[in-house]
């Protein structure tokens, strides 16, 4: 019986500890109201493009050629990106620079900011993103 009051306790913070733990499927999801047409925004932050609610989620890969450096490749970014349209939402890889069409609409990640500096890393609460179409 002494060792119960140890199994209590460790019980009592595996529950405590179990309501903390994210659930591993939950989707990230702002409380701000998504930002006008136009604007840059940050990872996370939604903005309207059009008819459409597009919310960058992670960096999934920025190889962009540093802004102080020469490249034969220059590189390119790809945006994981949440895409919500009236009665549907998806999670796409959008590519700076090229088309992407979602349920007949078109859509683009057009800048990425900020450039790219050899020997640093943007660090990812920095960057920030223009998406174009929608319509």
């Amino acid at each position: 019986m002494k060792h119960s009051m140890k199994h209590v306790a460790l019980l009592l913070s595996v529950i405590t500890l179990g309501g903390c733990i994210p659930a591993q499927d939950a989707p990230v999801t702002s409380a701000a109201p998504a930002l006008p047409s136009g604007s840059q925004v940050a990872l996370g932050q939604p903005v309207m493009v059009g008819k459409l609610t597009v919310t960058p989620m992670e960096v999934a890969e920025d190889s962009r050629c540093p802004m102080n450096a020469r490249c034969v490749w220059a590189g390119r970014v790809i945006l994981v990106t949440r895409i919500e349209g009236e009665g549907w939402r998806e999670t796409s890889p959008l590519t700076l620079g090229e088309p992407f069409a979602t349920h007949g609409t078109p859509l683009s990640l057009t800048s990425v900011s900020p450039e790219r500096v050899t020997g640093q890393e943007p660090v990812p609460a920095e960057y920030r993103f223009g998406f174009e179409g929608g319509n």
